[in-house]
């Protein structure tokens, strides 16, 4: 019997790492914010949680921030920043994205810093997201 599928050996060009227990756990912090506020929400992140947001090897308050239009309607109840109850409202906004370490590993970091977008952030609800990033 003739095999004709061959399998070739394919190189890895960098040794594969794996999270140890000592190792600190990487989040992506996604959040969207009026263009006119990024810089100051921004800079509040970064001045407070230097020590974890925004790291990258020997870089830090590295971000990406990339413009788009946001949509939403204030249900009754609501005190909308921007528009009125009722209306569909279309705002500039930018999408950001920063790196999130967690040295302790038990959720505190990413905690503290979702509290403190919150109380910065100029909407009464702040749309974000946290990622889990893994080392491969």
């Amino acid at each position: 019997m003739v095999n004709h599928h061959q399998t070739f050996p394919v190189p890895v060009p960098f040794p594969l790492q794996h999270s140890t227990p000592m190792s600190p756990m990487r989040f992506k912090l996604v959040f969207f914010v009026p263009r006119k506020n990024t810089r100051a929400v921004l800079g509040r992140l970064f001045l407070k949680f230097s020590s974890v947001l925004g790291k990258i090897g020997k870089y830090e308050q590295c971000a990406f921030i990339q413009p788009g239009t946001g949509q939403f309607r204030a249900m009754p109840g609501a005190r909308p920043t921007l528009g009125s109850v009722g209306e569909l409202e279309h705002v500039e906004e930018d999408r950001v994205e920063t790196t999130l370490f967690d040295h302790k590993g038990d959720g505190e970091a990413v905690r503290e810093v979702i509290t403190e977008l919150k109380s910065v952030h100029p909407y009464e609800e702040v749309v974000y997201d946290v990622y889990k990033l893994e080392d491969f």
